[in-house]
C-alpha cells in the first residue's frame, strides 16, 4: 500500500489541530474556573447549572426581605421600650399627685410633666422607619399612624389591616404591626354598669386634666388604667419578640439552604483544577510531540530512504 506524502503531511497536521483545538477549551476551561463554557457545550449541565442559580438567587432575596423585616422589627422594640419607660414614669407621677399632701400648684406641675410624657409618647408612636414608613399605621405606611386635632384630641388614623412578606417557598411573615394593637386603650364601666372604650391617648389626657383638678376620683381611676395600658404594651412587645424569634429561625433555615445550594452548585459548575491543570499538561506534551514529529517528517525525502 502506497502512502503518499501529502496524506501524511493532511494527517499530522490535522492531528495537531486537534490537540491544539482541545488545549485551547481545556485551558479556556482553567481560566475561567468552570465546567461549561457555553451552554451548548453541556446543555443539560448549563440547565442544571440554571435551575440551582435561579434558586440561590430566590434564597438571596427572601434573606434580603428578612433582614429588612429584622430592621423593623428591632425599631418597633426599641420605641416600645422608650414607650414602657415613659408609662411607668407617668405612673410614678400619678401616685405622686395623688397623696394628699401635694398641694394644687405642685399638682399643675406634675400635669404639666404628665402631658410632656404624653407627647413624647405620640411622638414615638408615630415613628418611622429608615425608608420613611411608619411602624404602627397598619398598610397606611406612609401616613402618621395618629393625628392630633385643634383640640388636642388624638384619633387613629392607620388601618387594621396586617400585610405578609414571603421568606420561604411556603413561609410568609407579618411586616407591619397596627397602632391599636400596641397603643391600646381602655374600658371604663360607669356607676350604672355601662361600658365605654377610651383611646390611649385620650385616657392619657384625661388623666392630665384630673391631675390639673385635683380630681381625686380621675387620678384614681387614671391610677387603674395605667396598669391597663402598660399591660397592652407588654402585649406588644411579646408579640414583637415572638415575631422576632420567627424571623431569626428563618434566617437560619435560609442560611443552611444557601450553603447547599452553593456546595451543590460548586459540584456542578466549578471545575476541578487540578484535574483540568493534569489534563493541560498532558495536552501540551501531545502537542510538542506531534509538532516535533511533523519536523521530522517534513525534513524527510527519497535520498533519506535509499542511504
Amino acid at each position: 500500500m502506497k502512502i503518499s506524502t501529502s496524506y501524511l503531511f493532511d494527517r499530522a497536521i490535522s492531528q495537531m489541530s486537534t490537540v491544539q483545538t482541545d488545549l485551547a477549551h481545556t485551558q479556556s476551561l482553567v481560566a475561567s474556573g468552570k465546567q461549561v463554557l457555553n451552554p451548548s457545550d453541556a446543555p443539560n449541565q448549563a440547565a442544571a447549572i440554571q435551575r440551582i442559580q435561579s434558586a440561590l438567587n430566590k434564597q438571596e432575596s427572601y434573606a434580603k426581605t428578612l433582614t429588612t423585616v429584622k430592621s423593623r422589627l428591632d425599631n418597633e422594640d426599641s420605641n416600645l421600650r422608650s414607650v414602657s419607660d415613659l408609662l411607668i414614669r407617668a405612673k410614678e407621677i400619678v401616685l405622686q399627685a395623688s397623696t394628699d399632701s401635694m398641694s394644687t400648684s405642685n399638682r399643675e406641675a406634675l400635669g404639666v410633666e404628665l402631658k410632656g410624657i404624653r407627647d413624647q409618647m405620640l411622638g414615638v408612636a408615630n415613628s418611622s422607619d429608615a425608608n420613611g414608613n411608619y411602624l404602627f399605621s397598619g398598610s397606611r405606611l406612609k401616613n402618621p399612624p395618629f393625628a392630633q386635632s385643634s383640640t388636642g384630641q388624638v384619633s387613629y388614623k392607620g388601618d387594621q389591616t396586617r400585610m405578609y412578606v414571603k421568606v420561604g417557598e411556603q413561609r410568609s411573615i407579618p411586616f407591619n404591626r397596627t397602632g391599636t394593637s400596641v397603643f391600646v386603650g381602655v374600658t371604663r364601666t360607669d356607676s350604672s354598669g355601662q361600658k365605654s372604650n377610651r383611646e390611649f391617648f385620650g385616657a392619657i389626657d384625661d388623666l392630665v386634666n384630673g391631675i390639673n383638678k385635683s380630681d381625686k376620683t380621675a387620678m384614681q381611676r387614671g391610677i387603674n388604667e395605667m396598669d391597663d395600658l402598660l399591660n397592652g404594651l407588654t402585649l406588644a412587645q411579646a408579640n414583637v419578640g415572638t415575631d422576632g424569634n420567627v424571623v431569626d429561625q428563618q434566617m437560619q433555615i435560609i442560611d443552611q439552604t444557601k450553603i447547599t445550594l452553593k456546595t451543590t452548585l460548586s459540584n456542578v459548575q466549578d471545575l476541578d483544577m487540578a484535574s483540568a491543570i493534569t489534563k493541560m499538561n498532558k495536552q501540551m506534551l501531545s502537542l510538542e510531540a506531534s509538532q516535533s514529529s511533523f519536523s521530522k517528517i517534513s525534513r524527510l525525502s527519497l535520498f533519506d530512504y535509499i542511504k
